[in-house]
């Protein structure tokens, strides 16, 4: 694919902490990329250095080819979409979506094209003569994604843009943006705490941790072949225990758990007698079942989750969550029940210890 941003090396340093640490990344044109990370980890102020608004210490950041480090926000083809919307309330949501295009000096004619052709992507054109405070959160955030589309820059930044929306709402946001974005085939940047989000939305994730990407891969690679604890731990639940690497065959690795020498096999390589972490996603776990590894054990509890059931399963002094469906309408044993707990060896995740 053609590559529209190209960062490498880029640090930025607050006093003596180094908020982003040599960083490299790589955004593809029409690449959904999702930066996802928490509190502290460098998210926002890697997207404020790409706009513009952040100077780095040291690094590269090129669009299109062009070495854009030293350029001031309204010189970048880049606008940025913020969580609180930022609309002008005395404003119409038709001069709200041009008002960009006014500054830029494009003629009258021609933005009053691109506004009626931006409101009716974002299915608002009967909306145009109405004020913010007339729309609902769902069509503010539809107008302020027009506004940043309006100058067709060759990069769009959001800032958790759908984290002031209920949660229905937000769901169907998201799938109007992803509708709109590919309809533009625009470079993304987005940016989110939200595990499901990344999942749902991106492309590629990228994990941000102390500055650095810990990780980038899609979502599926994330998700089912975490590269460090941090990333299996950061991308949603999972059940985490010591073993080490007994055996090497082909296509499978055979671990025994630190409790109980029990036997586990792996498709994930890994070095023969190395102490590994075996992380195992409670969804890809099943109560009975035929997968290759099977582990007896008694229940401590369960709770309820609506569509599934988190079954709590003890084996010697280690406890497994295991997510049971409720769909099928199956049973689960109480409190104290002796159950086998089994998974297949793709889903047996080993971890550098």
């Amino acid at each position: 694919m053609t590559e529209t941003l190209l960062i490498e090396g880029l640090t930025r340093r607050f006093g003596g902490h180094a908020a982003l640490d040599g960083l490299d990344l790589r955004v593809d044109a029409g690449e959904v990329f999702v930066l996802l990370g928490g509190s502290g980890s460098g998210k926002t102020t890697l997207l404020r250095c790409i706009g513009g608004f952040e100077t780095p210490d040291a690094g590269r950041i090129a669009l299109e080819g062009v070495d854009i480090t030293a350029l001031p926000p309204h010189k970048r083809a880049v606008n940025t979409m913020f969580q609180s919307y930022a609309l002008f309330p005395h404003m119409s949501v038709a001069e709200n979506v041009g008002f960009g295009l006014r500054h830029a000096g494009v003629g009258k004619a021609e933005a009053a094209r691109r506004v009626a052709a931006l409101l009716k992507l974002v299915r608002l054109e009967e909306f145009g003569a109405r004020r913010p405070a007339q729309l609902s959160g769902g069509q503010k955030q539809r107008v302020a994604l027009a506004r940043a589309l309006a100058r067709r820059p060759s990069l769009l930044l959001l800032d958790e843009p759908f984290s002031a929306l209920d949660r229905n709402l937000r769901e169907d946001t998201r799938v109007e943006f992803l509708r709109i974005q590919r309809a533009l085939c625009i470079a993304s940047i987005l940016v989110t705490h939200d595990q499901e989000e990344a999942l749902a939305m991106a492309d590629r994730i990228g994990v941000m941790q102390a500055g650095q990407l810990a990780q980038v891969g899609t979502p599926e690679d994330v998700y089912e072949r975490p590269a460090s604890r941090f990333v299996a731990e950061f991308m949603g639940m999972a059940n985490f225990l010591p073993a080490v690497v007994r055996e090497r065959g082909r296509g499978t690795t055979l671990l025994r758990l630190a409790d109980g020498n029990l036997p586990v096999r792996s498709t994930c390589a890994a070095t023969l007698g190395s102490q590994v972490t075996l992380a195992l996603r409670p969804e890809r776990l099943a109560l009975g079942g035929a997968g290759e590894n099977r582990l007896e054990g008694i229940v401590d509890g369960v709770s309820y989750r609506g569509a599934t059931l988190d079954v709590f399963v003890r084996f010697g002094t280690t406890a497994l969550v295991v997510r049971h469906p409720l769909g099928n309408g199956a049973g689960v044993p109480g409190a104290g029940a002796a159950v086998t707990v089994s998974f297949a060896a793709d889903a047996a995740i080993v971890l550098p210890d």
